[in-house]
């Protein structure tokens, strides 16, 4: 049986706006946007609501330069000893769906959908309990708290802070690897925010460090000293009062998107 604090997560993600607007799939056409350099993040009461402008920079950018993206992510993640203990299956076509859903989510067209309406499940074990695989974001990240692979002090937690600091960024890392920082600025420009609104449903602390994050594979020495151990000390195990003092004194407050006057990724 999961946890009550595991329960609650759940919960807490399978009531999330974007999740609840992934399982109906407005099928409204896509606003009108005037041409702009730097597209506001474009938050519909909580929900991130694709529009022109948003499917433009994602038409840009390409379906298939996106499964290179997180492609390169994925191999990031299976080699690293944090965020592989939550991916039970490498097998499974990890950086497809994700691709899909980022196009998706921007208004590409309904391929992540289209995927998931065929998607075989199958059932797994996990520490003497029984489960089924994924079928849409919210059981992903149910099975991943499950995942068979992980210790069995924190089996069945949600992610916390550290977890998404270091899925943040080798994520980013990847996307600066497969060039679209240096291709697709204003692309990116936009990813960065829409990565820290959407981070805030699995913890509600890491959307300040989404900035911090994308910075982080700028640095070659960052980058040589983590590939030297597989480790980010300056982020794992370390409180959410420590974490928010490494970050800018701008950066450190979030309000998240319902606010009066919402600070960024919405403003």
């Amino acid at each position: 049986m999961a946890s009550a604090k595991t329960a609650a997560a759940l919960q807490r993600m399978r009531l999330d706006p974007d999740i609840v607007a992934e399982r109906r799939v407005a099928a409204t056409p896509v606003a009108a946007a005037p041409p702009m350099q730097r597209v506001p993040l474009n938050v519909v009461r909580q929900a991130h609501a694709a529009n022109a402008a948003t499917r433009r920079l994602v038409e840009i950018v390409g379906l298939a330069k996106l499964e290179a993206f997180t492609t390169r992510f994925y191999e990031k993640a299976f080699e690293d000893p944090k965020l592989d203990a939550f991916i039970r299956d490498h097998g499974e076509p990890h950086a497809k769906r994700f691709a899909a859903w980022i196009f998706e989510k921007l208004g590409g067209g309904n391929v992540w959908t289209a995927e998931r309406r065929t998607r075989k499940m199958c059932p797994f074990s996990a520490h003497g309990q029984d489960f089924m695989s994924a079928h849409d974001r919210s059981s992903a990240h149910f099975a991943a708290w499950h995942s068979p692979k992980r210790d069995p002090q924190v089996w069945g937690e949600h992610f916390k802070l550290d977890d998404c600091r270091v899925w943040m960024r080798l994520h980013f890392w990847a996307a600066r690897e497969t060039g679209l920082f240096a291709e697709h600025p204003a692309f990116m420009d936009y990813y960065v925010r829409f990565i820290g609104h959407f981070v805030s449903v699995y913890e509600r602390l890491a959307p300040p460090f989404a900035r911090e994050s994308a910075r982080w594979s700028e640095s070659p020495a960052n980058v040589e000293a983590y590939l030297a151990t597989k480790q980010m000390p300056d982020v794992v195990g370390v409180s959410p009062r420590e974490a928010l003092q490494q970050l800018p004194a701008a950066e450190r407050a979030y309000t998240g998107s319902s606010a009066s006057r919402p600070l960024w990724p919405y403003a």
